[in-house]
Formats: C-alpha cells, structure tokens, sequence
C-alpha cells in the first residue's frame, strides 16, 4: 500500500477542536479516516468506470454515503448537513481523488431531488443513493452555456398532457455514461434567460439519450457529452416548479460549491503532508531538505494558505448548516480561496520534490493534475470573483 494507508486522522490536525463543529462531526471524521485508511489502496484503480463504480458501492455499504441524502430517506442527517459534506470530502480527497469524486456526485446527483424534488421521487431514487445502490449525475453544463447558465440550448417542449420532449446537448458532465440517472436542466420558456428553465429527473435507460463521446482528462474520472433526441419524460418526474430550473441549481450549488473547496483542501493537505516527509528525508549538502530557509518559507506559506482555506470553507459550511437561506459570497469565497492556494501548495510541493515531483506514480504528480479542474467546475475561479462582488456591492446599496 502507499503512504495513504499511513496517512491517519491526524491529517486534519486540529481543524475539529475548532468551535464549527459537533462531536458528530468528530465522529463521523475518525470513522470515514479509519475506514478509507484500511480499504480505499485495495479498490481498482485502473479501468475508471469499474474504479469509480466500486467506490460508490464500497462507501454505500459502509454506511458513508447517508450523508448525500436527508435522514428521512435513509440519509444521515435531517437535511443536508454542509459540514459533514465538506469533512467528507476532505478526508477522501487527501487520500483518493476518485474516491472525493465518487462521494461528491452522489450528493450533487440529487442534491435538486433533496431539495425540490416530490415525494414519491425522493422515495424511489435517494434510498438507493445512499445505499450505493444508484450512481447519479448532474446535467446543467453545455459547450456554450458553462458559467453563462442563461444560454442553455436545451429544450423541453410538451409532448401530450403527460410528458415533455427533451432535445439538445450536454457536455462535461461528471458521472456521464456510468449513471443511473441524470438531473437535467431544460429550457422551458416561461421567461426569457435563466427564468425560463427546468429540472428533469430523466433515467439513464430513456429512449433518446445516448452518449455522444466519453471525454479524457487529465486527471482521469468518468465525463461525457450527453445527447438527447426526442427524449420523452414523464411530468411527474419534473423537480420543482416549471420556470424554476435556475432557482433549483443554484440552491443545489450553494450547498456543495462548499465542499468542492473542501476536496481542494484535502488535496492541499496531503500535499502539505507530502512536502514535509520529503524535506524531512532528503539529504543533502550535509544536512536536510528542510533545513534550508527557503525550504522552510515553502512550507511555512503553504500552511498558512491551508488554514486560511480551512476556515473560509468551514466558516461557509457551519453558516449554511445554521440555517442561512443562501451562503452565495460565503461558498464563493470558500470555492476561490481554496482552489487557488490548494494550486499553490500543491506546485510548491511539486517543485520541492524536484525530478519526482513530474515523475507518474508519486503523489504530487497526482495532485497536481487533480487540483487543475477544482478551479474550473462548478464556476471558475473568474465566476467566483464576479459573485463576491456583485453580492458585496449589492449590500451596500
């Protein structure tokens, strides 16, 4: 096994004394550490369909993925708990990067459903979810509506009294040509822009959508364009009201756009924790790598930047679970900070660690490719900085 196996609770360090969370939270924490500890370096790894597969099953039937759905439908908590979430996906990602990914889909997967969806879907869909039992997927994104949401081209046009006619494109989507169903968001017409779409559960096995091309990256996880010609699904599986699409994936974001700032801080502090056993172990000019200052302000700036991420992404997690409505400049603020510095520790780590910081098979090299994409998805970098803005400037008018 690798230094994973070894890697122990104590890489949160004292991040759960911290006065955020509940003894729950410590719980919840020493389990899923001691668990992806003993069994995460013994899952596949080399086909990413079977690997991403196995972990959804292994973390449903260890019991972990109850925290992706409320307690009522098998879940673990009586709504979703940001908190939990973001703890989740910090200890997988400090581990597995795949295993962070598998977690966080079956969350975002059917957050919308938590969230909006009616009765008897929550019924049918999340108890297999959190039992491992069902691989989700979420379907907002297209090749020309990303971070511009208002220029989806995907329709949803009446079909009978009973159905809606799904025709267009999806692309960049997480999960896609392994899930059992995808939450898909339409144009529906009720207004112009982002006030004119909706929300459809559609099962992966609807006549009309098939998978146009799987997409390689490099960090390798299962994504594809997703197409849809005549795709006919059932009213009853609309997730909130007609119109209110844009509403729907936004609250879904608000919850989890935290945690994708808690997986770049696990990613960030197993490269923190990496950098240390190196300039601890590598002898050189008659001492260690760690001797040398500049070795040292390396280290000292990446700690620094990991706190700062810590606090800003628990800060937006613990304001959420308090019971704020929206957490939009906090989540966005968590997402930016944690992204950009978790790049900066983790080049930090790449350099310190010279020729085998580039070399494929150590750790570093893994996440550096993994971090890439954390920038990008779920509103870029550039995205959040507009959102912090736009929000503090409308406060103070």
């Amino acid at each position: 096994m690798d230094s994973a196996s070894r890697l122990g609770f104590d890489i949160l360090g004292d991040t759960l004394d911290w006065p955020f969370f509940e003894e729950r939270h410590r719980v919840f924490a020493a389990e899923l550490s001691g668990w992806a500890d003993s069994y995460l370096a013994d899952l596949p790894h080399d086909d990413v369909d079977e690997a991403c597969r196995a972990r959804v099953a292994a973390l449903g039937a260890a019991g972990f993925l109850t925290a992706t759905v409320p307690a009522a439908y098998g879940g673990l908590s009586d709504r979703l708990d940001v908190r939990t979430l973001c703890l989740a996906r910090e200890i997988l990602a400090a581990r597995d990067g795949l295993a962070d990914f598998a977690f966080a889909m079956q969350g975002l997967g059917t957050g919308s459903i938590s969230i909006a969806g009616p009765e008897d879907m929550k019924r049918r869909i999340l108890p297999d979810v959190a039992a491992g039992k069902r691989i989700a997927a979420f379907a907002l994104s297209e090749k020309e509506a990303g971070s511009d949401v208002a220029a989806m081209a995907t329709t949803a046009t009446p079909d009978g009294l009973s159905h809606v006619r799904i025709d267009g494109e999806k692309s960049w989507i997480s999960n896609g040509g392994i899930a059992d169903h995808y939450i898909v968001f339409a144009r529906t017409g009720e207004a112009p822009g982002a006030r004119g779409l909706t929300a459809f559960l559609v099962e992966a096995d609807t006549p009309g959508l098939t998978i146009a091309d799987r997409i390689e990256v490099i960090a390798p996880h299962p994504l594809a364009t997703l197409r849809f010609e005549g795709c006919r699904v059932p009213l009853e599986n609309r997730i909130g009201g007609p119109g209110e699409g844009f509403k729907v994936a936004m609250a879904t974001l608000d919850i989890f756009r935290s945690t994708v700032g808690a997986a770049a801080l696990g990613f960030a502090r197993r490269a923190l924790h990496e950098t240390i056993a190196h300039a601890n172990g590598r002898k050189l000019f008659g001492g260690t790598l760690g001797d040398l200052q500049l070795s040292q302000a390396a280290i000292a700036e990446s700690a620094a930047e990991v706190d700062a991420a810590a606090l800003l992404v628990y800060r937006a997690a613990w304001t959420k679970d308090r019971g704020a409505a929206r957490v939009t400049r906090e989540a966005a603020l968590a997402k930016l900070v944690a992204t950009e510095n978790a790049q900066r520790v983790i080049d930090r780590a790449v350099q310190i660690h010279g020729g085998l910081g580039v070399t494929k098979g150590v750790k570093v090299e893994e996440l550096y490719r993994e971090i890439r994409a954390l920038r990008i998805y779920e509103g870029a970098s550039e995205v959040q900085k507009v959102v912090i803005a736009r929000e503090l400037l409308k406060a103070k008018n």
